[in-house]
């Protein structure tokens, strides 16, 4: 079965549909967490390439949108959510109870509950960036714009 089948990816591809945008989901050779491989089978540079993380500061879940050629300074993320709190990379388990994606395909749309998000400046910077969509294997183009 194709990457393309899976419900999350489906589930990516409708919640692009309810917000009027493009729901063209392309599928990779190698996964999204592989930033360069996944760059060059794209043909766009590294920074094009989002990467969706997901950290707890105190008790609130957050989504980090960040380009792939950056390092998410987490020290930073409770002033930037104003919140107070330790932050901690949460488990695997924890990742997909709380988005409905496994780590490394966690989409920006059709999650299973409502995040804060902060998105990296840098990403202004490429006219396409491609996001996770709901598989580690699967990717849609979108733009910094849409992305907010």
């Amino acid at each position: 079965m194709s990457n393309l089948e899976h419900k999350t990816v489906k589930r990516v591809k409708q919640a692009l549909v309810e917000l009027h945008l493009p729901n063209i989901v392309q599928e990779l050779p190698c996964s999204s967490k592989n930033v360069a491989g996944a760059a060059e089978a794209l043909g766009v540079e590294q920074g094009a390439i989002v990467k969706t993380l997901v950290y707890s500061v105190g008790n609130r879940y957050v989504l980090v949108f960040i380009g792939g050629n950056q390092i998410c300074q987490a020290d930073q993320l409770s002033r930037a959510f104003g919140l107070e709190g330790s932050v901690v990379y949460p488990s695997g388990d924890l990742v997909r109870a709380v988005t409905g994606f496994s780590i490394g395909g966690v989409a920006p749309v059709g999650l299973v509950a409502k995040l804060p998000i902060v998105i990296d400046a840098s990403l202004k910077k490429h006219e396409k960036i491609y996001v996770s969509a709901g598989d580690a294997h699967c990717v849609f183009a979108t733009t910094a714009d849409e992305l907010k």
